[in-house]
């Protein structure tokens, strides 16, 4: 996730405008691989917990250039694997202050993952010169989007990792702190 935050933020150095790659079209096609990379990082954060699983799957879908391949992957080793956006909210609940609800609707979800994860791989490509060529006019105005989705995935979510049975509440930042906190959960013990 620090890696993640670091990427996130070249994204946001090209996108705010503070920063280019001397014209438009290496200043996008350098977000474009940040934005790629930080999805191959979320892709498979899940199973960086178990080394052998992780290597064996890596190893299978490293060359592989199609999201839904990798994503299906994924999820056949690790149902869990996509992290689930929250939001924390006050608690109803006595002596409980606050709980997570699922974010709605505004991040990126697994099918638009698979989609900005392919789109942001053709750009890696010098285009045909008799083809169509590419509309970096529109992946500019793509961008801020995907990368409002991107942190609005990541800032409070939820994952599973491979083989424990709990669930971790990964914050990106917490207040007057930079850093990412996680927070272990595990089902309760029934007697």
């Amino acid at each position: 996730m620090e890696e993640i935050k670091l990427r996130i933020n070249v994204v946001n150095f090209f996108v705010s405008g503070q920063g280019h790659a001397l014209y438009l079209p290496s200043t996008i096609e350098s977000v474009c691989l940040q934005i790629r990379k930080i999805l191959e990082l979320v892709a498979f954060g899940s199973l960086v917990a178990n080394k052998d699983v992780y290597t064996a799957v890596h190893s299978k879908v490293s060359s592989a250039w199609n999201a839904g391949d990798i994503l299906r992957e994924l999820e056949r080793v690790n149902p869990g694997f996509y992290p689930v956006p929250v939001i924390e909210v006050p608690s109803d609940i006595p002596g409980v202050h606050r709980q997570n609800k699922k974010r709605e609707g505004d991040y990126l979800t697994k099918p638009e993952f698979a989609e900005v994860y392919g789109r942001c791989g053709a750009i890696a490509h010098a285009a045909n010169p008799y083809g169509k060529g590419i509309d970096y006019k529109h992946y500019q105005q793509m961008l801020p989007r995907w990368q409002t989705q991107i942190m609005n995935l990541l800032n409070s979510h939820e994952i599973h990792l491979l083989g424990d049975p709990g669930v971790y509440v990964i914050h990106m930042k917490e207040h007057g702190d930079d850093k990412v906190h996680f927070y272990r959960f595990k089902p309760a013990q029934v007697n």
